[in-house]
């Protein structure tokens, strides 16, 4: 397995104890969902205008957001539905996609809902991972499902609301 994060902001500090927290939750989550083939994940930390740029251009909408998810294996609910172009095939890994988060939404969010900045981090992170997995909240029955699993991996990861 391979998860890459690169930082292409400079708003808030990145540590090396928030990079391990990234790739625990991450594995949290692929483990829980019993996901076990090789696989890549890229995260991209960046800023509200960097996301407000790609927010634009891939979903028509001109403001910051926190995360966005781009799958690239076609899967429902942790299920691969085709496997077509979605494999390294030199690392012999399944490509699953890219999230990209704004920091500065996340400690704007933190602080509005009261939660230390790294739950908010890691919330938006797993929402993200659920994404790349197939899940989605389109759908009040597909919203539960998908906040239960959050929530259970933040609950694991001594991050749940208080």
């Amino acid at each position: 397995m391979e998860i890459f994060i690169e930082n292409i902001q400079d708003e808030i500090e990145v540590t090396d104890e928030m990079l391990e927290l990234m790739k625990k939750a991450v594995k949290a989550c692929l483990e829980h969902e019993k996901f076990e083939h090789p696989y890549e994940i890229s995260i991209i930390l960046t800023d509200n205008e960097k996301i407000r740029e790609v927010n634009s251009e891939q979903r028509n909408i001109d403001k910051p957001t926190d995360v966005l998810s781009f799958p690239i294996v076609d899967m429902y609910e942790g299920v691969i539905k085709s496997s077509q172009g979605d494999f390294d095939m030199d690392e012999g890994r399944i490509i699953l996609g890219d999230i990209l988060i704004s920091l500065e939404k996340a400690k704007e969010q933190s602080v509005e809902y009261g939660h230390s900045f790294e739950r908010e981090l890691i919330f938006l992170l797993v929402h993200g991972v659920f994404h790349l997995l197939g899940y989605d909240h389109d759908i009040p029955e597909r919203e539960k499902k998908m906040f239960e699993k959050q929530e259970i991996i933040l609950k694991s990861l001594n991050l749940e609301r208080h």
